[in-house]
């Protein structure tokens, strides 16, 4: 197989069914890869394949590293390095198999052991929520996933994520905290502040707080994402 070219048909295997496994299999399938297996670790996820990828055989973890070129782990961050380093001691990797996770808080060195193999590490964020529902694939096409990869390795996550639809901002192995940081700060506030914002208006029976404040936000953004970083103060936030 040529790593170099993603244009050949790889062989993909999804370990993770939560709404990122699902649709970025979804989206590697319209890209014109084959999903070999998905592995699925509860009866939501098992649910979640039904609903969104009834087509793909659900497999083990042995037979799914066996039969995949590339292999997409989309679990939680803290399962990362403990999963691979135990794939790892029981020899179930490939030499020259892509092996990619999408934590936004890790770089490569979680799959330093699967690295040490012969594997080729990948760290793919993509820096968007999932809603687990087909208008993921439509918003993967207005966003920006993080690639992180040894030099020789950054083209070819580049071109599995225009291949997806998206935009590569490559992102230095030692600079993936804060990258993570700020993407947490920017979806975890954002969340947390227009809840706190229905609140306010529900107390006071604004029926339509949703509507009324969707513009605000989104005018909101607009502006600071035009403006650039700002050194504010508090008190300029009033108003």
């Amino acid at each position: 197989m040529n790593h170099g070219k993603t244009e050949s048909r790889l062989r993909v295997g999804v370990i993770g069914a939560g709404p990122v496994g699902i649709i970025l299999a979804q989206a590697l399938a319209a890209a014109g890869h084959l999903i070999s297996g998905i592995h699925a670790a509860s009866p939501q996820s098992l649910e979640n394949i039904d609903a969104m990828l009834p087509q793909v055989s659900v497999l083990e973890i042995p037979e799914l590293l066996k039969a995949s070129d590339l292999v997409l782990l989309a679990i939680p961050a803290d399962q990362i390095q403990p999963s691979v380093e135990g794939w790892a001691k029981l020899n179930l990797f490939t030499p020259g198999q892509l092996l990619i996770h999408t934590a936004a808080e890790h770089g490569i060195g979680v799959l330093a052991a699967a690295a040490a193999t012969g594997v080729i590490p990948l760290a793919i964020h993509p820096a968007m929520r999932f809603t687990g529902t087909s208008l993921d694939l439509a918003r993967i096409r207005e966003s920006f996933f993080a690639v992180t990869a040894p030099a020789v390795a950054v083209p070819i996550g580049q071109a599995l994520v225009i291949e997806m639809g998206a935009e590569p901002v490559v992102i230095s192995d030692s600079d993936r905290p804060k990258y993570a940081e700020a993407v947490a700060v920017a979806s975890g506030f954002s969340a947390l502040i227009v809840n706190q914002a229905i609140g306010l208006l529900n107390e006071i029976d604004v029926v339509s707080a949703r509507e009324l404040l969707g513009p605000l936000v989104r005018s909101s953004v607009e502006v600071a994402l035009a403006d650039g970083f700002q050194d504010i103060q508090p008190e300029d936030l009033e108003g």
